[in-house]
């Protein structure tokens, strides 16, 4: 009955892989959006962590205080990055729970 046993779980392995697939496909559709500034700046990017848009109001533009806008950016652009992550962590967790698979995603 070992080889049952071994065929069964081999079956329930392939499900949660494509389980695990369609989840990722799904994160992969969803849109992220942040903010910095009060929406001066807007960084919107896919669940792939790529950019698709980035918007910025004309009153944050200052020739004389480029710092500024350079950190309102990275600010905005990093916390969109963790929302993904954060997103990410949550939905494919649900696949992981009580392995050690470290580096997975």
């Amino acid at each position: 009955m070992k080889g049952g046993n071994m065929g069964n779980m081999m079956k329930q392995m392939q499900k949660m892989q494509k389980k695990m697939m369609a989840a990722q496909e799904e994160l992969h559709e969803l849109s992220f959006e942040s903010s910095a500034g009060g929406g001066m700046v807007t960084v919107v990017a896919n669940g792939k962590k790529e950019i698709t848009d980035v918007q910025i109001k004309e009153d944050v533009v200052d020739p004389d205080d480029v710092e500024m806008l350079q950190d309102l950016i990275l600010t905005a652009t990093n916390d969109v990055i963790k929302q993904i992550d954060d997103k990410t962590n949550d939905t494919m967790g649900e696949f992981t729970k009580g392995m050690n698979m470290p580096g997975m995603f």
